[in-house]
């Protein structure tokens, strides 16, 4: 059997230390949290947190950097250059070169950005409406409680979190072995054993009232249910049917909103369900724009309900001859419509990006 574990936070969102419109002091607390930093901390920004450096005079190599000087912890304050992350890993990168430290200012350094760091972004020109935005939508979402998610077949589980940016893997059991092994017809004892394997590693990881919904293809789901029940399990949990396994069958029931009330109030959900709305509206000529052109039109008519768009997508450069999605942004806000910055970190979200990366539900068809 192979196991995998998460180290990942799941407590409380961003703790916003200090905000005002140049500064800000935050504290990470979840993986979502480097997610929204990757976004906000910008190259022209400042970002100043504890770090180390080698103090060259502590070495004996004249000249070079001795392995042998001593690494010293030091505040440290870079001009961002530009950042380094990958969904739902625990560190993000900050490079640039160093404007404060205690030595080697003008040099390059790189923060490595963790769950509980604490660090000073600085904006001179002050941060942005959209990154303000994003930010406090990040701390509401927080404030919502995470959602377990275990797709259950014969050989194999997969747990994962369903976070407010998309949907995380956090680990895998499986009975799957190499040669005449692998086709041996699971017995009940031995399906029994691996069930309740699953059921302790699930009482280690998951807080003891955090939802689970159990969901894949047949009935083996309704067994680990009934277990789950035996051995004390008192969370909120139910059992759904999806069509297929493995990452599909975690994304239908987000798609389909097959967990009900369990999930339709959790902000990664709403926001598949807008873009479910969209595709739909497409798909029969509804009042809906995708394609920039067609999305700058609307807007400027006033038509646009609910602007969906990538975070990046957003922060995008202005092309020339091209207004760009940041002012697309502010003028649907200005004619009272929302604009929701999307993760791209799940199905929909994918698909997002292949129609350009924005989609406009209207208030009228064009």
């Amino acid at each position: 059997m192979k196991t995998g574990t998460s180290s990942a936070c799941l407590g409380e969102g961003m703790d916003v230390q200090f905000r005002d419109h140049h500064e800000w002091r935050l504290r990470v607390q979840t993986v979502d949290d480097l997610w929204v930093l990757n976004r906000l901390i910008q190259p022209g920004m400042s970002v100043g947190m504890l770090g180390e450096r080698r103090d060259q005079t502590t070495g004996g190599d004249e000249g070079g950097r001795s392995k042998q000087a001593e690494r010293k912890k030091m505040w440290i304050r870079l001009a961002v250059e530009h950042t380094e992350h990958q969904s739902f890993t625990d560190v993000l990168r900050v490079h640039g070169i160093i404007e404060e430290a205690p030595f080697d200012v003008g040099l390059h350094h790189t923060h490595a950005v963790e769950l509980r760091n604490e660090l000073k972004i600085t904006s001179q020109k002050g941060f942005s409406k959209i990154d303000r935005d994003l930010l406090e939508e990040s701390v509401r979402a927080a404030n919502q409680g995470q959602v377990a998610l275990l797709v259950v077949e014969g050989d194999e589980m997969i747990l994962y979190f369903v976070t407010a940016r998309g949907l995380r893997e956090s680990a895998t059991w499986t009975m799957r072995g190499g040669g005449k092994r692998g086709d041996l017809r699971l017995t009940d004892g031995i399906a029994k054993q691996f069930r309740n394997t699953i059921v302790h590693g699930l009482t280690q990881q998951l807080d003891a009232d955090m939802p689970l919904v159990l969901c894949g293809p047949g009935r083996n789901r309704d067994r680990m249910l009934a277990d789950l029940k035996e051995a004390g399990h008192a969370r909120p949990m139910m059992s759904v049917g999806t069509s297929m396994g493995g990452r599909g069958a975690a994304n239908e029931v987000l798609r389909d909103g097959l967990a009900g009330n369990m999930l339709a109030d959790h902000r990664m959900v709403q926001e598949i369900s807008l873009l479910e709305e969209a595709w739909q509206r497409i798909a029969t000529n509804g009042a809906v724009a995708y394609g920039k052109a067609d999305v700058q039109r609307a807007t400027e008519e006033g038509a646009v309900e609910t602007l969906l768009i990538g975070a990046d997508v957003l922060r995008e450069e202005e092309h020339q001859g091209q207004m760009s999605w940041a002012t697309v942004a502010q003028t649907v806000e200005k004619f009272s419509g929302k604009v929701i910055q999307c993760s791209l970190d799940h199905d929909a979200g994918e698909q997002l990006m292949g129609f350009g990366g924005a989609v406009a539900l209207l208030r009228y068809a064009m």
